[in-house]
Order: C-alpha cells, then structure tokens, then sequence
C-alpha cells in the first residue's frame, strides 16, 4: 500500500504535543508494537544504536516518578504508554556493543578491524567525543532523539498522539529507574522520554516558523 506526501504532511500536523490523554483510550498490542518496531529500526550514527527502550506502565513506578517529573505529571496518570529511552554511556568504538554490531553486518576480521580504526578516528578527532564521559553520552542521546521522532511521526501517521519529554529531574529519575533492575545501570542512562495514547481535548494549531526563515541554499 502507497501513502501519498499529503497523508503524510496531514500526520505531521496532526501530531502536536499532547499533554491531557483521554485514560480511558489505550493503544492496542499491535499499533504499540509497531511503534516500538520503529524505534528499533531507526538509524543512528555509524550503526551504533545506542539505545534501549523502557516502557513504564507499571502504575505504582509512574507515581513515583511524579514528584520529579514536572514534564509529565499529568500524563503519568492518563497517558496510555510512558517509554523512557536509554542511552549508552559507553558507546565507544572498542566497546563489545559496536564489534558485535559490525559482527551483525557480516564483516569478517579484517573489515571489522578496519571499521574499528575508521570510528576510532571519528570518535575521537572529528566528532570528539572521547573527551569526557557527558561527551560521550551527549553523543549517543542525539542517536535515541532520532528513534524518538520516528516513533513519533509513526504514531501519528495511525492517529496516535505523542509528547517528548525533557522535562524532569534526570539525577532522580535515574535514581528511581535503576532501581527497578531492569536495565544495566552502569551501562545506560536516561535521554528522554515520551508518552503515547489518544488526546483528551482538542489541541490548538501548532506554530512554526516559515520556511523562508529557516532555509538557506547554496548554489
């Protein structure tokens, strides 16, 4: 099946920040797996994916992220799913992560040692990200903000609504989250999060700027 550019400039203005859910509209098994599916098979620099997925829906760990989570109050009691994307805090170019993700591609060991050498040289002269740990990890959460818009422009194309969220305390949450057990903590920390279900009200238009203002061309 086709979807033609007017469908899908429709999802994109559809799709606006929604921060009230009608709680009693959840999202099927099915549509929150293809969304999910999304995420997974977003891109991310040089094939790191450098994500994990948390779906919150727990209702005794959404009241306890409340206190410090300004940015979704409210959606924490309503939204029909909460997903907190993790980022790699050791997504290096010699880390295991990155070999077996070459090992996925097929490459044998001379390939695989080339493209080691190839990342190393981007991690640490073009990109620089080797410079300090919040280097590193700044790095890898620009990778889940990619997951995040798919995701997000995916949902809306089925008439789902989404918010992203920064807005929360990252110490506590961190904090609250590790403690579940059910991520490596050393290993990953919160980037964002964002929340899905069905809007409870109808949301103003959204405003952008015009794209006269924003685009430059060089010719």
């Amino acid at each position: 099946m086709s979807i033609t550019k007017q469908q899908v400039l429709d999802a994109f203005h559809f799709r606006c920040a929604t921060r009230y859910y009608d709680p009693a509209r959840k999202i099927s098994q099915e549509d929150f797996d293809y969304i999910l599916e999304l995420g997974r098979l977003s891109p991310s620099s040089v094939g790191s994916e450098p994500w994990q997925f948390l779906v919150i829906q727990n209702p005794e760990l959404r009241q306890a992220l409340k206190p410090v989570s300004w940015g979704m109050a409210t959606q924490l009691d309503d939204a029909s799913h909460v997903v907190v994307i993790l980022a790699n805090k050791k997504a290096r170019y010699d880390s295991d992560d990155f070999r077996q993700n070459l090992l996925r591609r097929g490459l044998n060991e001379e390939q695989l040692q080339q493209a080691v050498t190839k990342y190393e040289t981007f991690q640490k002269n073009d990109i620089k990200v080797l410079e300090n740990d919040r280097t590193l990890f700044d790095w890898a959460s620009k990778q889940t903000y990619i997951a995040l818009a798919n995701m997000m422009t995916g949902a809306a194309l089925i008439g789902i609504d989404s918010c992203p969220i920064e807005g929360f305390n990252y110490a506590e949450v961190n904090r609250i989250l590790a403690q579940t057990g059910a991520y490596d903590a050393e290993k990953y920390a919160v980037s964002v999060a964002v929340t899905f279900g069905y809007r409870a009200k109808d949301i103003r238009p959204k405003s952008r700027k015009p794209l006269n203002e924003i685009v430059h061309w060089i010719e």
